[in-house]
């Protein structure tokens, strides 16, 4: 008996090892996320995660549902929203949003590199007007827009589209989309693409009353 109870024992050991073995990499592009230096808030606040949290006591932060017509959540993003096609922003749509939202916040960001120690910033867009449900393709450069949405990314106030060398594995692209109670006092135009991303996420902080996410793949095609 002792030795079948030992035995047992080991085995469940290592089913378990097993089950968390396949499971630790479903946390990697969390942690991935993390460096992107999410708002000071506790889950869902930080990127690349879809649960619950609660922020500045007003209850639970709302999970979004945030789509795209381009392509399926987890899925390839196509070459024209690519640095090697037309590179036009993709549309966006969102629902789900809380009570009380006054702006929106989008973050799109690659998770697989790294600049500085944070992920490439490929859009940055704020102070969307809170009434917004959606985002249309090829939105327009610029620091500021006409009805007060501002923009910048790495290379500039407009969208910069995906760009993962041929030569190595697809990255991952993520939007995530927060919503605000508040609109956000962060000029569009007087800083580095870094310290604005700095202070957009520092006024984002006790603000968020819903998130959601969208994720994309994307490689570039071996050349010819």
């Amino acid at each position: 008996m002792r030795r079948v109870l030992v035995v047992a024992v080991c085995a469940a050991g290592v089913s378990a090892a097993s089950m968390a073995a396949r499971r630790a990499p479903e946390a990697a592009p969390e942690r991935a996320a993390q460096r992107a230096g999410a708002p000071p808030q506790t889950p869902p606040a930080q990127p690349g995660q879809r649960g619950r949290g609660r922020g500045r006591g007003r209850g639970a932060v709302q999970v979004m549902a945030l789509t795209t017509t381009a392509w399926r959540d987890g899925g390839e993003i196509p070459v024209k929203y690519a640095q090697a096609g037309d590179e036009v922003s993709p549309p966006l749509a969102w629902s789900g949003v809380p009570e009380g939202v006054q702006s929106f916040a989008l973050v799109a960001h690659d998770l697989d590199a790294l600049s500085r120690g944070e992920t490439v910033l490929h859009w940055l867009v704020w102070n969307i007007p809170g009434t917004a449900t959606s985002l249309p393709e090829g939105v327009p450069h610029g620091s500021q827009l006409p009805d007060g949405t501002r923009q910048i990314s790495v290379s500039g106030p407009y969208y910069r589209g995906p760009g993962a060398p041929a030569t190595g594995p697809p990255h991952h692209y993520v939007f995530e989309l927060y919503a605000l109670d508040a609109m956000l006092e962060v000029a569009p135009a007087e800083a580095s693409p870094a310290e604005t991303r700095a202070a957009v996420i520092a006024a984002m902080a006790d603000r968020i009353r819903g998130k959601g996410v969208l994720v994309g793949r994307y490689r570039a095609a071996p050349a010819k």
